[in-house]
């Protein structure tokens, strides 16, 4: 959602703006800076969009709100330059601003802003500007976390502490190095990706005038160009008027498969419709694209017109999405500024603290203002941006090694949040390629037994393996057969030969020298006696020419080709696509009444079936005329040919990985477009339905005539009953909401329908359904968009061929292709199987419980800190520098990077892991450590002062000093050599136990199962660990020296210490969900996520799932009736 208000600039609130940036030394101007809509409306009035000069922009995705500043540009226009020749010549100013690469301009009548395809195109140019070093510094250390280390070190300096603020100034330049290093890296990739065959010279048909050249960059809507012979990388949109092409859309779907495109129908129906982007997609040639080969006349080459241009292309909409990506919505990172925000206020209370206890000693103002100001910076930990990433880097380092690559770091954390995944089905759950099981003709009205061998001698002239031979799309590069698999594997099967005319030859005939089909020739029989009398007595006269072709649409879910034999007068049209759409286009008395019990008794087997049927054309249609009929003219009257019985076999790894997320209590659904009957048997076959599960077809169709539109509910077969099925384990002993004894299956037409007229039923079905068949592109994308609307994490497997919208607005997309990295998803995977799921899962639960423990961790470490210079404070004492090095240095940033290094637990279990960082068992386990350290460093600092050797130190009084027994009492009131009172008894105690805490704590909060490793196999950790243990039992930065007997006393409280921090931690793991819920009396609160209230619903209801053979009507917009038919 997107909102727009105008501004004009008010000079008094600008001067005020102005005093108050300078009286604050700037800070005012960044406020203004990182919250744009706060400056606008500091600076400007609220005033018409007409009359705006300044526009404030918001977006809404999800919960992030993010606010755009604009600045209205003027261009003065001939409008008799625009082509507008009725209007006369005057010149108008043109209102417009530029968001995210694309132009809005004003628009009088609509009195609002809009994106003019036709009116203003600039270069067609997709440029990604690659911003200079010193732009992108600027912004980097504006960052408000740069601004506040600045600060700190500012005041840390005024305090003498160097070493500290210069190690925190080292930090800080190699993390700015790194990130700068890291964004330019990546515009480089983006720009050199882009610009790699972006800009090259075309040839132009402009009006009347001749062919000429032209840069590509001058193209606009509307122009006519020609696509040479040998092919082009695509610079634009552009729509075929003439000609065919084979095209490489890899670069936009990840699918190699090469794509037939043809013109734009000239005459019938579909000419008469407006063009339109998505339905004549295959007569479209998209940006980016590489066209292979053409086929043209002699007289007439393969032209497009230009429709797109730029950033408005296919191309240019997919690198706007990389360059502009929509802000991620994950709680965690929400809830983080929340929690930092809390630290905020636990350094309000500290600042004032801090003032009324010097001001009560009276300390001079200069100290008031640095030692008060010091409290704030150290609850904010330094360290902690970089600490967070460092979990999830980790984790995308051990993908890699798996062969899972990562575009988008942060949806690893995402990945461990999964509790839904849509799987496509062929080439995902199912091998890639199809094998040739067997044929089916049919004969009189009736089905003849499977056969086989279609390239036996005696099927060689059938009319059916003339269908298989001719009706496809593939074409020959470089000498090799290419198209579709079950194309492939089709032509194949027959034993045919697929010969395409060469430039020469196409160059002397005037129409268009088609694609030419023939059997090999130890299948033509020289003779007419051998057995059965065939018809084709040469080579020559077997040939078949393919006059025409409509590609597949996946809309009509059909093809056909018009076909000419050699010799005959007449020509042939053959039809192959789905059995059901084959049918309905049939003769019926050609169909075989067994057809419906025969197609569904191959499709439970989990087979893939297509249909064919043939007609024969009437002898007066001449070449020139078929090129000019529409498809639907000629894909009627057809006779039904047979079956073609193709077996697409279910990969090794598909069972097991579903059952691995089915006990993790990850639900698992199929999107496919392949025939209903076929996916839900792929679906039993494959664990995703098991086998005492019911299936519902939900059988929507849309209102017709004075019909409303209606769903009729069909069951299929009764479940397998069996008493032993269920194994026992974690999975089955706790049945919840999500386990039910039946599924939805519906198809894509009904997922339409009923995303239309029934709105209310959308979630109630999509709840429980498991099998999308025949669903459309746009269709996968709208399901997961469903999913997330009732609050499931959605993840999205697919070959990448139709699947990029899903992998794109799933929060996790995967895709099995053979690139490294893709565009249209997040992940990638190098494995062709589905393997790569749960391990992309396991990483993702620990990186997520990762960053929960370093961010706890890093809490703690400011909390503690915290605690201990408020201690010091009230002695006026403080920490020193050393002591902050050795404690921010040597203790937190080690143990920040190393604790992350846990490696993910090797099994999917059955619970996720937190979500959120404001939930109660968290803050329970912060509090209770924030506690404890508390209660022990009070215990401490009071403990040390009740000694009966404690006096004020002094070096002399050292206990280490041999001479210590002979001091004078005038000895002990010597004036301190430390005058900042650093070296005393209470800061070498706290120091030493807050050291210890801090290793307590990370102890404490590095878990291990069932997320991660355990923490004792992390060696490096351990190591880091017992090192630091040791310096802080050897450290002497800037401590005194104590009685041997204290020093038993302190070990015994960090043993104490660490203990109760322990047996806490544990406490809280086990019991403090339930406590919790117990306390707040939550016990029987209903669950927040919309699916399990939806779930619970629905349990309630005594009319759902609806009766077998019931249907139900559309009556009214919020309400419908069941009858039983």
């Amino acid at each position: 959602m997107q909102e727009v208000w105008g501004y004009q600039p008010c000079l008094w609130k600008m001067i005020l703006v102005g005093v108050g940036a300078v009286c604050s030394g700037g800070l005012l101007l960044l406020l203004l800076y990182w919250l744009p809509e706060w400056g606008v409306k500091g600076t400007c009035t609220h005033t018409s969009l007409r009359d705006a000069q300044t526009l404030l922009l918001r977006t809404t995705v999800g919960k992030w709100k993010t606010c755009f500043l604009f600045f209205i540009q003027f261009t003065c226009l001939t409008l008799f330059d625009l082509f507008l020749l009725y209007v006369v010549p005057s010149r108008k100013i043109i209102h417009y601003f530029t968001h995210h690469s694309t132009k809005y301009f004003w628009n009088d009548v609509m009195q609002n802003f809009e994106f003019y395809k036709m009116l203003f195109f600039g270069e067609n140019e997709i440029a990604v500007r690659v911003p200079s070093l010193f732009k992108l510094l600027i912004k980097e250390v504006l960052n408000p976390f740069y601004i506040f280390q600045l600060f700190s070190v500012i005041l840390w300096s005024a305090e003498d502490y160097y070493y500290y603020a210069t190690a925190i100034v080292f930090m800080s330049v190699i993390s700015i190095a790194t990130s700068l290093y890291t964004i330019k890296k990546q515009y480089v990739m983006l720009h050199d990706m882009v610009a790699a065959h972006s800009v090259l010279r075309v040839s132009v048909c402009r009006g009347n005038k001749d062919i000429e050249q032209a840069m590509s960059t001058e193209l606009v809507p509307g122009d006519v160009i020609i696509i040479p012979a040998n092919g082009m990388i695509m610079p634009c949109d552009a729509v075929l008027i003439h000609g065919t092409c084979i095209v490489n859309e890899s670069m936009l779907t990840g699918e190699s498969v090469p794509v037939t495109k043809t013109n734009l129908p000239s005459s019938d129906e579909e000419a008469a419709r407006s063009y339109d982007m998505e339905e004549h997609k295959r007569h479209t040639l998209f940006c980016g694209t590489q066209v292979i080969q053409t086929r043209f006349y002699a007289g007439e080459l393969v032209k497009a017109v230009v429709v797109r241009t730029g950033f408005s292309t296919e191309k240019g909409q997919l690198v706007r999405s990389i360059l502009y990506p929509k802000p991620t919505d994950f709680k965690l990172y929400r809830d983080a500024y929340l929690f930092l925000l809390c630290l905020v206020g636990v350094a309000g209370i500290g600042f004032i603290y801090t003032i009324v206890l010097s001001i009560m000693n009276k300390v001079p103002a200069k100290t008031i203002i640095i030692e008060s100001l010091d409290i704030i910076t150290i609850t904010v930990p330094p360290a902690l941006p970089a600490a967070m990433t460092a979990g999830i880097v980790y984790a995308q380092r051990r993908l890699k090694r798996v062969g899972i690559f990562c575009i988008s770091p942060q949806r690893i954390n995402m990945c461990g949040q999964l509790n839904l995944v849509c799987f496509d089905k062929t080439g995902t759950l199912t091998e890639d390629g199809l094998d040739m099981w067997a044929i089916q003709r049919a004969e009189d009205g009736s089905f003849s037994p499977p056969e086989s061998d279609a390239a036996k001698e005696s099927l060689v002239n059938s009319t059916f393996v003339v269908g298989m031979a001719t009706c496809h799309s593939l074409t020959k590069i470089e000498g090799e057969l290419s198209g579709d698999p079950l194309d492939l594997k089709m032509f194949s099967a027959t034993g045919w030969i697929l010969e395409e005319p060469t430039e020469e030859e196409t160059a002397l005939h005037n129409p268009i020298m088609p694609t030419v089909v023939r059997p090999p020739k130890h299948n033509v029989p020289e003779t007419g006696n051998r057995g059965k009398q065939l018809a084709w007595l040469s080579p020559k006269s077997c040939e078949i020419g393919i006059v025409r072709q409509f590609p597949f649409s996946s809309a009509l879910q059909r093809m056909s080709v018009v076909v000419r034999k050699l010799g005959e007068k007449h020509m042939d049209a053959y039809l192959k696509g789905a059995p059901e759409v084959v049918a309905s286009l049939c003769k019926q008395h050609t169909v075989p009444q067994s057809f419906t019990e025969t197609l569904e008794t191959y499709t439970r087997q989990g087979f893939r079936v297509i249909a064919l049927a043939h007609r024969q054309l009437e002898s007066k249609l001449s070449w020139h005329k078929v090129q000019n009929l529409s498809r639907d003219l000629i894909e009627t009257n057809m006779e039904f040919l047979g079956l073609i019985i193709m077996q697409n076999k279910i990969k090794e790894e598909t069972a097991g990985v579903l059952r691995e997320l089915r006990q993790a209590n990850i639900r698992t659904l199929m999107v496919t477009g392949d025939n209903m009957l076929t996916a839900i048997s792929v679906a039993r076959n494959c664990g995703m339905v098991r086998a005492h599960e019911r299936v519902i077809i939900a059988d929507a169709v849309p209102p017709k005539d004075l019909n409303p539109a209606s769903i009729t509910w069909h069951y299929t077969e009764n479940p397998i009953q069996i008493e032993t099925f269920s194994v026992k384990g974690v999975y089955d002993k706790q049945v919840t909401l999500q386990e039910q004894s039946y599924h939805f299956a519906v198809s894509g037409r009904a997922f339409a329908v009923i995303t239309e007229h029934f709105p209310q039923l959308v979630q109630k079905l999509v709840l429980r359904a498991t099998v999308f068949a025949r669903m459309a592109p746009d269709q996968k994308t709208q399901l997961v968009e469903v999913m997330q609307s009732i609050d499931y994490t959605v993840g999205m497997c697919g070959d990448g061929a139709n699947d990029c919208g899903a992998l794109k607005r799933a929060h996790s997309g995967i895709s099995l292709s053979e690139l490294e990295a893709s565009v249209a998803s997040p992940f990638t995977s190098s494995t062709s199987n589905i393997s790569c799921v749960p391990n992309l899962i396991r990483e993702g639960r620990a990186a997520l419980i990762t960053s929960f423990c370093v961010f706890k961790f890093m809490a703690l470490y400011s909390i503690i800190q915290y605690l201990s210079v408020t201690l010091l404070y009230s002695i006026l004492s403080n920490l020193g520098d050393f002591q902050f090095l050795f404690i921010d240095i040597a203790i937190i940033l080690i143990i920040a990077f190393t604790m992350s290094l846990n490696p993910a637990w090797k099994e999917l279990v059955w619970r996720r892991p937190p979500s959120s960082l404001i939930s109660g068992p968290l803050l329970c386990s912060v509090l209770t450590q924030i506690l404890t350290c508390l209660v022990f460093q009070v215990l401490a600092f009071l403990l040390v002062r009740q000694q009966s050797w404690y006096e004020m130190w002094t070096p002399q009084s050292d206990a280490c000093n041999v001479s210590s027994s002979s001091f004078s009492h005038s000895l002990n009131v010597t004036t301190p050599h430390d005058h900042k009172n650093i070296r005393n008894y209470e800061n070498t105690t706290l120091f030493y136990v807050s050291s210890f805490q801090y290793l307590a704590v990370a102890i404490v909060f590095s878990k291990g199962k069932p997320f991660r490793q355990p923490s004792y196999k992390n060696c490096k950790t351990h190591l880091v660990l017992l090192a630091q243990m040791l310096f802080c039992c050897s450290a002497s930065t800037q401590i005194v020296c104590v009685p041997h007997d204290w020093r038993v006393t302190l070990v015994i409280i960090v043993i104490v210490n660490a203990a109760v921090s322990f047996m806490l931690e544990v406490a809280n793991d086990c019991w403090g969900s339930s406590f919790l819920s117990w306390l707040f009396c939550q016990r029987n609160k209903p669950p927040k996520v919309r699916y399990m209230h939806l779930a619970l619903e629905l349990q309630d209801d005594a009319d759902w799932p609806p009766k077998p053979y019931s249907v139900t009507c559309a009556r009214e917009p919020q309400s419908h009736i069941s009858a039983p038919l």
